[in-house]
């Protein structure tokens, strides 16, 4: 039952890093939009992080799924 607990809670985290990454991408996105290249630049390594952290939470439920 606890790896029930630990997947959930990293499946659950991974889900907020991709909302997180979503909203670095809008915002890159508008940054474009009022030629801001450095400030999109700035929120597009923002968003590469929280899809990095995002895999790595994802791994961890799924082999904690897989006990």
């Amino acid at each position: 039952m606890p790896h029930t607990n630990e997947a959930s809670t990293l499946h659950k985290q991974a889900a907020s890093d991709h909302e997180a990454a979503a909203q670095h991408h809008h915002k890159a996105a508008d940054c474009h939009d009022l030629n801001k290249v450095s400030d999109a630049k700035t929120s597009s390594k923002s968003a590469m992080d929280c899809c990095n952290t995002a895999q790595k939470h994802t791994k961890a439920a799924c082999d904690c799924s897989a006990k």
